[in-house]
Protein backbone atom coordinates (compact mmCIF):
# COMPACT_ATOMS: atom_id res chain seq x y z
CA UNK A 1 0.00 0.00 0.00
CA UNK A 2 1.38 3.75 -0.82
CA UNK A 3 0.07 6.64 -0.87
CA UNK A 4 -0.64 10.03 1.55
CA UNK A 5 -2.05 9.36 4.67
CA UNK A 6 -3.83 11.89 6.68
CA UNK A 7 -6.12 12.03 9.61
CA UNK A 8 -9.43 10.44 9.08
CA UNK A 9 -12.35 13.31 9.20
CA UNK A 10 -14.45 10.26 10.38
CA UNK A 11 -14.62 9.07 13.86
CA UNK A 12 -15.97 5.60 14.64
CA UNK A 13 -19.28 6.72 16.72
CA UNK A 14 -19.26 2.84 17.69
CA UNK A 15 -16.66 -0.59 17.72
CA UNK A 16 -19.08 -0.97 14.64
CA UNK A 17 -20.31 0.75 12.31
CA UNK A 18 -23.98 0.56 11.90
CA UNK A 19 -24.75 1.43 8.29
CA UNK A 20 -23.83 0.56 4.31
CA UNK A 21 -23.87 2.99 1.59
CA UNK A 22 -23.11 1.14 -1.74
CA UNK A 23 -23.25 2.82 -4.98
CA UNK A 24 -22.60 0.70 -7.71
CA UNK A 25 -22.66 1.68 -11.49
CA UNK A 26 -23.31 0.40 -14.71
CA UNK A 27 -20.49 0.09 -17.54
CA UNK A 28 -18.36 2.45 -15.97
CA UNK A 29 -15.07 2.54 -17.15
CA UNK A 30 -11.37 1.98 -14.88
CA UNK A 31 -10.28 4.90 -16.28
CA UNK A 32 -13.86 7.82 -16.63
CA UNK A 33 -13.53 9.56 -13.23
CA UNK A 34 -10.89 11.54 -12.45
CA UNK A 35 -9.37 9.61 -9.37
CA UNK A 36 -8.38 7.14 -11.81
CA UNK A 37 -7.14 9.92 -14.28
CA UNK A 38 -9.44 10.98 -16.87
CA UNK A 39 -8.63 14.92 -16.99
CA UNK A 40 -11.81 15.95 -19.76
CA UNK A 41 -14.87 14.13 -17.42
CA UNK A 42 -16.47 16.84 -14.94
CA UNK A 43 -16.44 14.13 -11.31
CA UNK A 44 -15.94 16.38 -8.23
CA UNK A 45 -17.63 14.34 -5.93
CA UNK A 46 -15.95 11.04 -7.04
CA UNK A 47 -12.97 12.97 -6.22
CA UNK A 48 -13.63 14.48 -3.09
CA UNK A 49 -14.82 10.69 -1.81
CA UNK A 50 -11.80 9.22 -2.98
CA UNK A 51 -9.92 12.06 -0.44
CA UNK A 52 -11.73 10.73 2.02
CA UNK A 53 -11.34 6.85 0.95
CA UNK A 54 -9.09 4.40 0.50
CA UNK A 55 -8.32 3.62 -3.24
CA UNK A 56 -8.03 0.45 -5.05
CA UNK A 57 -5.97 0.19 -8.59
CA UNK A 58 -6.78 -3.46 -8.79
CA UNK A 59 -9.92 -3.64 -8.05
CA UNK A 60 -12.36 -6.43 -10.48
CA UNK A 61 -15.64 -7.29 -11.21
CA UNK A 62 -16.02 -11.16 -10.89
CA UNK A 63 -17.37 -11.13 -14.52
CA UNK A 64 -16.80 -8.98 -17.81
CA UNK A 65 -21.26 -8.28 -17.30
CA UNK A 66 -23.56 -7.03 -15.44
CA UNK A 67 -26.01 -10.11 -13.80
CA UNK A 68 -22.76 -11.80 -12.64
CA UNK A 69 -21.00 -9.38 -11.01
CA UNK A 70 -24.22 -8.31 -8.76
CA UNK A 71 -24.67 -11.85 -8.06
CA UNK A 72 -21.10 -11.55 -6.75
CA UNK A 73 -21.50 -8.81 -4.90
CA UNK A 74 -24.93 -9.69 -3.26
CA UNK A 75 -23.79 -13.46 -2.22
CA UNK A 76 -19.75 -13.66 -2.07
CA UNK A 77 -19.23 -16.14 -4.51
CA UNK A 78 -18.07 -16.53 -7.37
CA UNK A 79 -20.59 -16.46 -10.69
CA UNK A 80 -19.23 -20.01 -11.75
CA UNK A 81 -19.78 -21.81 -8.39
CA UNK A 82 -23.38 -19.94 -8.96
CA UNK A 83 -23.96 -21.16 -12.26
CA UNK A 84 -24.88 -17.77 -13.28
CA UNK A 85 -22.09 -16.51 -15.87
CA UNK A 86 -23.98 -14.31 -18.39
CA UNK A 87 -26.21 -11.41 -18.37
CA UNK A 88 -30.06 -12.20 -17.58
CA UNK A 89 -31.08 -14.14 -20.28
CA UNK A 90 -27.99 -14.19 -22.16
CA UNK A 91 -26.84 -13.60 -26.03
CA UNK A 92 -29.04 -15.64 -28.43
CA UNK A 93 -26.55 -18.30 -29.58
CA UNK A 94 -25.37 -18.24 -33.03
CA UNK A 95 -25.86 -21.65 -35.02
CA UNK A 96 -22.80 -21.62 -36.71
CA UNK A 97 -20.79 -20.39 -33.91
CA UNK A 98 -17.75 -22.97 -32.86
CA UNK A 99 -19.59 -23.83 -29.18
CA UNK A 100 -22.84 -24.28 -28.14
CA UNK A 101 -22.67 -22.13 -24.59
CA UNK A 102 -23.94 -23.67 -21.33
CA UNK A 103 -27.22 -22.79 -20.18
CA UNK A 104 -26.79 -20.47 -16.49
CA UNK A 105 -29.25 -19.99 -13.96
CA UNK A 106 -31.86 -17.19 -15.14
CA UNK A 107 -32.11 -15.76 -11.68
CA UNK A 108 -30.16 -15.58 -8.12
CA UNK A 109 -31.10 -18.99 -6.14
CA UNK A 110 -33.82 -18.03 -3.32
CA UNK A 111 -31.19 -20.56 -1.26
CA UNK A 112 -28.31 -18.29 -1.56
CA UNK A 113 -28.01 -16.01 1.43
CA UNK A 114 -27.90 -12.04 -0.06
CA UNK A 115 -26.64 -9.64 1.81
CA UNK A 116 -29.69 -8.30 2.82
CA UNK A 117 -30.37 -11.45 4.20
CA UNK A 118 -27.47 -11.80 6.14
CA UNK A 119 -27.67 -8.53 7.88
CA UNK A 120 -31.38 -9.34 9.12
CA UNK A 121 -30.02 -10.53 12.32
CA UNK A 122 -28.96 -6.90 13.35
CA UNK A 123 -32.21 -5.24 12.61
CA UNK A 124 -30.59 -3.83 9.81
CA UNK A 125 -33.31 -1.59 7.51
CA UNK A 126 -32.25 -2.21 3.38
CA UNK A 127 -33.29 -0.79 0.57
CA UNK A 128 -32.43 -1.98 -3.29
CA UNK A 129 -32.83 0.93 -5.34
CA UNK A 130 -32.13 0.99 -9.31
CA UNK A 131 -31.08 -1.92 -10.94
CA UNK A 132 -31.74 -5.59 -10.46
CA UNK A 133 -31.33 -7.59 -13.40
CA UNK A 134 -31.35 -10.67 -10.98
CA UNK A 135 -34.49 -12.22 -11.27
CA UNK A 136 -38.62 -11.40 -12.15
CA UNK A 137 -41.25 -12.09 -10.20
CA UNK A 138 -40.25 -14.09 -7.48
CA UNK A 139 -37.04 -13.34 -7.57
CA UNK A 140 -37.16 -9.37 -6.68
CA UNK A 141 -35.10 -7.41 -4.59
CA UNK A 142 -37.74 -8.35 -1.77
CA UNK A 143 -37.41 -11.79 -2.22
CA UNK A 144 -33.77 -12.03 -1.75
CA UNK A 145 -34.16 -9.86 1.52
CA UNK A 146 -34.17 -5.87 1.12
CA UNK A 147 -36.81 -4.38 2.68
CA UNK A 148 -37.61 -1.90 -0.28
CA UNK A 149 -37.48 -1.86 -3.67
CA UNK A 150 -37.59 1.50 -6.02
CA UNK A 151 -37.70 0.38 -9.62
CA UNK A 152 -35.42 -3.17 -9.44
CA UNK A 153 -36.14 -5.44 -12.27
CA UNK A 154 -35.71 -8.01 -14.48
CA UNK A 155 -34.44 -5.67 -16.64
CA UNK A 156 -30.89 -4.91 -17.30
CA UNK A 157 -31.70 -1.07 -18.24
CA UNK A 158 -34.11 1.25 -18.77
CA UNK A 159 -35.81 2.15 -22.22
CA UNK A 160 -34.77 5.79 -21.16
CA UNK A 161 -33.88 7.91 -18.73
CA UNK A 162 -36.23 10.59 -19.45
CA UNK A 163 -39.84 10.73 -18.29
CA UNK A 164 -42.38 9.98 -18.82
CA UNK A 165 -41.57 6.28 -17.60
CA UNK A 166 -42.79 3.31 -15.21
CA UNK A 167 -40.50 1.27 -13.32
CA UNK A 168 -41.28 -1.21 -10.13
CA UNK A 169 -42.80 1.10 -7.70
CA UNK A 170 -41.59 4.21 -9.68
CA UNK A 171 -42.85 6.92 -11.76
CA UNK A 172 -41.41 9.53 -13.76
CA UNK A 173 -43.18 12.18 -14.82
CA UNK A 174 -42.26 13.74 -18.64
CA UNK A 175 -38.50 15.37 -18.74
CA UNK A 176 -38.53 13.80 -15.13
CA UNK A 177 -34.79 11.92 -15.11
CA UNK A 178 -33.87 9.01 -14.13
CA UNK A 179 -30.41 9.14 -12.65
CA UNK A 180 -31.38 12.00 -10.61
CA UNK A 181 -34.36 10.46 -9.50
CA UNK A 182 -32.75 7.41 -7.88
CA UNK A 183 -30.60 9.39 -5.82
CA UNK A 184 -33.41 10.84 -4.64
CA UNK A 185 -34.67 8.19 -3.32
CA UNK A 186 -31.60 6.92 -1.85
CA UNK A 187 -31.44 9.93 0.37
CA UNK A 188 -34.92 9.91 0.92
CA UNK A 189 -34.53 6.13 2.58
CA UNK A 190 -31.47 7.32 4.76
CA UNK A 191 -33.60 9.77 6.22
CA UNK A 192 -36.57 7.71 6.54
CA UNK A 193 -34.01 5.11 8.45
CA UNK A 194 -33.43 8.01 11.22
CA UNK A 195 -32.58 5.32 14.15
CA UNK A 196 -32.53 2.65 12.59
CA UNK A 197 -29.36 1.01 10.75
CA UNK A 198 -29.56 0.48 7.35
CA UNK A 199 -27.94 -1.15 3.93
CA UNK A 200 -28.68 0.84 1.02
CA UNK A 201 -27.86 -0.90 -2.47
CA UNK A 202 -28.13 2.10 -4.26
CA UNK A 203 -27.62 0.62 -8.39
CA UNK A 204 -27.96 3.30 -10.83
CA UNK A 205 -28.96 2.14 -14.50
CA UNK A 206 -26.06 4.99 -15.71
CA UNK A 207 -23.96 4.87 -18.01
CA UNK A 208 -25.79 1.91 -19.36
CA UNK A 209 -26.94 2.34 -22.64
CA UNK A 210 -29.47 3.55 -23.72
CA UNK A 211 -26.96 6.60 -24.09
CA UNK A 212 -29.29 9.81 -23.04
CA UNK A 213 -28.42 12.86 -20.68
CA UNK A 214 -29.02 16.07 -20.30
CA UNK A 215 -28.47 18.41 -23.36
CA UNK A 216 -26.65 21.33 -22.16
CA UNK A 217 -24.28 18.33 -20.84
CA UNK A 218 -24.06 16.88 -23.87
CA UNK A 219 -23.18 20.02 -25.65
CA UNK A 220 -20.39 20.73 -22.78
CA UNK A 221 -18.69 17.33 -24.20
CA UNK A 222 -19.41 18.01 -27.72
CA UNK A 223 -16.84 21.38 -27.02
CA UNK A 224 -14.38 19.02 -25.41
CA UNK A 225 -11.17 17.30 -26.69
CA UNK A 226 -12.47 13.90 -25.32
CA UNK A 227 -10.36 11.48 -27.68
CA UNK A 228 -12.82 9.07 -28.95
CA UNK A 229 -15.20 8.79 -26.14
CA UNK A 230 -18.73 9.74 -26.82
CA UNK A 231 -20.02 12.65 -25.52
CA UNK A 232 -23.62 11.83 -24.43
CA UNK A 233 -21.39 9.23 -22.26
CA UNK A 234 -19.06 11.99 -20.84
CA UNK A 235 -22.05 13.25 -19.75
CA UNK A 236 -23.87 10.35 -18.18
CA UNK A 237 -20.69 9.40 -16.38
CA UNK A 238 -21.11 13.11 -15.17
CA UNK A 239 -24.93 12.85 -14.13
CA UNK A 240 -23.44 9.48 -12.18
CA UNK A 241 -21.30 11.61 -10.35
CA UNK A 242 -23.50 14.03 -9.39
CA UNK A 243 -26.04 11.48 -8.50
CA UNK A 244 -23.31 10.58 -6.03
CA UNK A 245 -23.17 13.60 -4.72
CA UNK A 246 -26.72 13.71 -3.65
CA UNK A 247 -26.61 10.75 -2.29
CA UNK A 248 -23.37 11.39 0.07
CA UNK A 249 -24.91 14.70 0.87
CA UNK A 250 -28.26 13.49 1.88
CA UNK A 251 -25.62 11.22 4.24
CA UNK A 252 -24.27 14.27 5.95
CA UNK A 253 -27.55 15.78 6.87
CA UNK A 254 -28.68 12.48 8.36
CA UNK A 255 -25.46 13.16 10.59
CA UNK A 256 -24.56 9.66 10.39
CA UNK A 257 -21.53 9.48 8.12
CA UNK A 258 -19.37 8.77 10.96
CA UNK A 259 -21.08 5.59 10.88
CA UNK A 260 -21.55 4.40 7.67
CA UNK A 261 -19.24 2.54 5.37
CA UNK A 262 -19.52 3.94 1.69
CA UNK A 263 -18.51 2.20 -1.20
CA UNK A 264 -17.98 3.23 -4.63
CA UNK A 265 -17.65 0.79 -7.49
CA UNK A 266 -18.84 -0.48 -11.55
CA UNK A 267 -20.22 -3.93 -11.92
CA UNK A 268 -17.74 -4.06 -15.62
CA UNK A 269 -15.66 -2.38 -17.76
CA UNK A 270 -16.70 0.43 -19.95
CA UNK A 271 -18.41 0.23 -23.78
CA UNK A 272 -15.63 0.35 -25.78
CA UNK A 273 -18.32 -1.71 -28.97
CA UNK A 274 -21.64 -2.38 -28.75
CA UNK A 275 -23.47 -4.49 -31.39
CA UNK A 276 -22.78 -2.58 -34.91
CA UNK A 277 -21.99 0.69 -33.50
CA UNK A 278 -19.16 1.72 -35.82
CA UNK A 279 -17.75 4.16 -33.27
CA UNK A 280 -16.40 3.55 -29.71
CA UNK A 281 -18.33 4.68 -26.82
CA UNK A 282 -15.42 5.01 -23.98
CA UNK A 283 -11.97 4.37 -23.95
CA UNK A 284 -10.52 2.20 -21.12
CA UNK A 285 -6.60 2.86 -21.80
CA UNK A 286 -4.19 1.79 -21.06
CA UNK A 287 -6.49 -1.07 -20.66
CA UNK A 288 -7.11 -3.13 -23.47
CA UNK A 289 -10.65 -3.90 -24.60
CA UNK A 290 -14.02 -3.64 -22.26
CA UNK A 291 -17.17 -4.84 -21.37
CA UNK A 292 -17.70 -8.73 -22.35
CA UNK A 293 -13.88 -9.68 -22.83
CA UNK A 294 -12.00 -10.97 -19.51
CA UNK A 295 -8.68 -8.16 -20.83
CA UNK A 296 -8.95 -5.81 -17.99
CA UNK A 297 -10.47 -3.24 -19.41
CA UNK A 298 -13.34 -5.55 -19.12
CA UNK A 299 -13.19 -6.49 -15.28
CA UNK A 300 -10.77 -4.00 -13.66
CA UNK A 301 -12.98 -1.37 -11.86
CA UNK A 302 -12.39 1.73 -9.65
CA UNK A 303 -13.22 1.16 -5.92
CA UNK A 304 -13.52 3.33 -3.14
CA UNK A 305 -14.02 2.24 0.60
CA UNK A 306 -14.41 4.94 3.10
CA UNK A 307 -14.85 3.24 6.20
CA UNK A 308 -14.84 5.90 9.10
CA UNK A 309 -11.84 4.86 11.73
CA UNK A 310 -10.57 1.72 9.65
CA UNK A 311 -9.50 3.08 6.39
CA UNK A 312 -7.19 6.34 5.29
CA UNK A 313 -8.23 9.18 3.62
CA UNK A 314 -5.99 9.51 0.22
CA UNK A 315 -4.45 5.56 1.17
CA UNK A 316 -4.02 3.76 -2.22
CA UNK A 317 -3.79 0.06 -2.15
CA UNK A 318 -2.58 -1.95 -5.11
CA UNK A 319 -3.63 -5.32 -3.78
CA UNK A 320 -5.77 -7.28 -5.95
CA UNK A 321 -9.10 -7.56 -4.74
CA UNK A 322 -12.64 -8.81 -6.19
CA UNK A 323 -16.00 -8.22 -6.16
CA UNK A 324 -16.82 -11.67 -4.37
CA UNK A 325 -15.10 -9.60 -1.30
CA UNK A 326 -17.92 -7.33 -0.47
CA UNK A 327 -19.34 -10.07 1.58
CA UNK A 328 -17.47 -10.93 3.70
CA UNK A 329 -16.07 -7.55 4.46
CA UNK A 330 -19.57 -6.28 5.50
CA UNK A 331 -20.18 -9.18 7.25
CA UNK A 332 -17.10 -9.03 10.00
CA UNK A 333 -17.90 -5.14 9.88
CA UNK A 334 -21.39 -5.54 10.98
CA UNK A 335 -20.31 -8.81 13.58
CA UNK A 336 -22.59 -11.61 11.40
CA UNK A 337 -21.26 -14.69 9.82
CA UNK A 338 -20.37 -14.54 6.46
CA UNK A 339 -21.17 -18.10 6.19
CA UNK A 340 -18.60 -20.22 3.22
CA UNK A 341 -18.12 -17.96 0.55
CA UNK A 342 -15.27 -17.27 -2.06
CA UNK A 343 -14.18 -13.73 -0.94
CA UNK A 344 -12.04 -12.57 1.94
CA UNK A 345 -12.56 -9.42 4.14
CA UNK A 346 -10.77 -6.52 3.07
CA UNK A 347 -10.10 -4.67 6.51
CA UNK A 348 -6.61 -5.81 6.51
CA UNK A 349 -5.77 -3.88 3.79
CA UNK A 350 -7.62 -1.47 4.69
CA UNK A 351 -5.51 -1.31 8.26
CA UNK A 352 -2.70 -1.15 5.99
CA UNK A 353 -2.08 -4.79 6.98
CA UNK A 354 -1.90 -7.99 4.15
CA UNK A 355 -4.44 -10.71 3.22
CA UNK A 356 -1.77 -12.40 1.61
CA UNK A 357 -1.38 -14.65 -1.32
CA UNK A 358 -4.53 -15.50 -3.60
CA UNK A 359 -5.48 -16.16 -7.50
CA UNK A 360 -8.40 -14.64 -8.70
CA UNK A 361 -10.66 -16.25 -11.10
CA UNK A 362 -13.09 -15.71 -13.97
CA UNK A 363 -15.30 -17.88 -16.36
CA UNK A 364 -17.46 -16.80 -18.73
CA UNK A 365 -18.10 -19.90 -21.41
CA UNK A 366 -20.18 -17.25 -23.37
CA UNK A 367 -19.69 -15.44 -26.93
CA UNK A 368 -20.54 -11.82 -25.90
CA UNK A 369 -22.86 -8.12 -27.76
CA UNK A 370 -18.62 -6.82 -27.26
CA UNK A 371 -17.01 -9.49 -29.42
CA UNK A 372 -15.91 -11.25 -26.45
CA UNK A 373 -15.21 -15.22 -27.14
CA UNK A 374 -15.90 -18.02 -24.17
CA UNK A 375 -13.07 -17.72 -21.72
CA UNK A 376 -11.61 -18.36 -18.61
CA UNK A 377 -8.75 -16.44 -16.45
CA UNK A 378 -6.86 -16.30 -13.21
CA UNK A 379 -4.61 -13.07 -11.88
CA UNK A 380 -1.96 -14.87 -9.65
CA UNK A 381 0.23 -11.68 -8.39
CA UNK A 382 1.36 -9.72 -11.16
CA UNK A 383 0.79 -12.65 -14.11
CA UNK A 384 -2.83 -12.89 -15.38
CA UNK A 385 -3.80 -16.03 -17.87
CA UNK A 386 -6.21 -15.81 -20.57
CA UNK A 387 -7.56 -19.73 -21.46
CA UNK A 388 -9.98 -19.05 -24.78
CA UNK A 389 -12.04 -21.93 -24.68
CA UNK A 390 -12.98 -22.51 -28.47
CA UNK A 391 -9.48 -23.79 -29.66
CA UNK A 392 -7.91 -23.61 -26.53
CA UNK A 393 -5.29 -21.41 -26.75
CA UNK A 394 -3.14 -19.53 -23.91
CA UNK A 395 -2.54 -15.27 -23.17
CA UNK A 396 -0.03 -14.90 -20.57
CA UNK A 397 0.75 -11.19 -19.08
CA UNK A 398 2.72 -10.01 -16.93
CA UNK A 399 0.33 -7.05 -15.82
CA UNK A 400 3.23 -4.76 -13.65
CA UNK A 401 4.97 -4.53 -16.94
CA UNK A 402 2.04 -4.19 -19.36
CA UNK A 403 -0.96 -3.21 -18.14
CA UNK A 404 -2.06 -2.92 -21.59
CA UNK A 405 -1.71 -6.87 -22.09
CA UNK A 406 -0.39 -6.43 -25.14
CA UNK A 407 2.83 -9.09 -25.37
CA UNK A 408 1.56 -12.66 -25.02
CA UNK A 409 4.61 -14.27 -22.96
CA UNK A 410 2.90 -17.68 -23.24
CA UNK A 411 5.68 -18.94 -25.76
CA UNK A 412 8.50 -17.31 -23.86
CA UNK A 413 7.09 -18.70 -20.30
CA UNK A 414 5.75 -22.05 -20.81
CA UNK A 415 6.17 -23.37 -17.85
CA UNK A 416 4.56 -20.28 -16.11
CA UNK A 417 1.52 -20.76 -18.68
CA UNK A 418 1.09 -24.23 -18.04
CA UNK A 419 1.05 -24.04 -14.37
CA UNK A 420 -1.47 -21.18 -14.05
CA UNK A 421 -3.45 -22.90 -16.85
CA UNK A 422 -3.56 -26.40 -14.10
CA UNK A 423 -4.50 -24.27 -11.39
CA UNK A 424 -7.44 -22.31 -13.59
CA UNK A 425 -8.32 -25.98 -14.63
CA UNK A 426 -8.23 -26.91 -10.93
CA UNK A 427 -10.81 -24.16 -9.46
CA UNK A 428 -13.08 -24.57 -12.51
CA UNK A 429 -13.71 -28.02 -11.20
CA UNK A 430 -13.78 -26.97 -7.57
CA UNK A 431 -17.00 -24.87 -8.26
CA UNK A 432 -18.47 -27.25 -10.96
CA UNK A 433 -18.15 -24.47 -13.22
CA UNK A 434 -20.27 -25.37 -16.79
CA UNK A 435 -18.13 -25.61 -20.03
CA UNK A 436 -19.25 -24.71 -23.52
CA UNK A 437 -19.42 -28.00 -26.01
CA UNK A 438 -18.35 -28.48 -29.40
CA UNK A 439 -21.35 -27.40 -31.95
CA UNK A 440 -21.92 -29.82 -34.65
CA UNK A 441 -23.37 -27.30 -36.89
CA UNK A 442 -19.98 -25.43 -36.58
CA UNK A 443 -19.62 -23.95 -39.78
CA UNK A 444 -15.83 -21.93 -40.18
CA UNK A 445 -16.79 -20.04 -42.47
CA UNK A 446 -19.97 -18.45 -40.96
CA UNK A 447 -18.82 -18.76 -37.75
CA UNK A 448 -18.17 -15.05 -37.40
CA UNK A 449 -21.60 -13.74 -38.97
CA UNK A 450 -23.53 -12.69 -36.30
CA UNK A 451 -21.05 -12.13 -33.96
CA UNK A 452 -21.22 -8.19 -33.26
CA UNK A 453 -18.24 -6.16 -31.08
CA UNK A 454 -14.64 -5.42 -32.12
CA UNK A 455 -11.42 -6.27 -30.68
CA UNK A 456 -8.52 -7.01 -32.57
CA UNK A 457 -6.23 -10.23 -31.50
CA UNK A 458 -3.03 -10.28 -30.51
CA UNK A 459 -0.20 -12.28 -31.44
CA UNK A 460 2.16 -14.04 -28.91
CA UNK A 461 5.44 -12.16 -29.35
Amino acid sequence: MAGTLAASPFAPAADRPTNILFMLTDDLGWHDTSPWGNSFIDTPNIARLASQSARFTNAYAACCVCSPTRASILTGKYPARLHLTDWIPGRKPWPYARLLTPAFNQELPLEEVTLAEALKPRGERSAAIGKWHLGGAGYSPTDQGFDVNIAGSAAGSPPKYFGPLDLPNLKLEPGEFLTARLAYEGGRFIHESAGKPFFLYEAQFTVHIPLEAPEDLVAKYRGRDIGDCDPTYCAMVETMDTAAGQLLKSLDESGRADQTIVVFFSDNGGVRYQGKRPKPITSNAPLRAGKGHLFEGGIREPLLIRWPGVSKPGAVIDTPVSSVDFFPTFCEAMGVSAGKVDGVSLRPLLEGRSIGDRPLFWHYPHYSDQGGRPSSAIRAGDWKLIEFLEDGHLELYNLRDDIGERKNLANREPDRARQLRATLAAWRKSVNASMPKPNPNYDPARSSEGLTGYEPATPPV
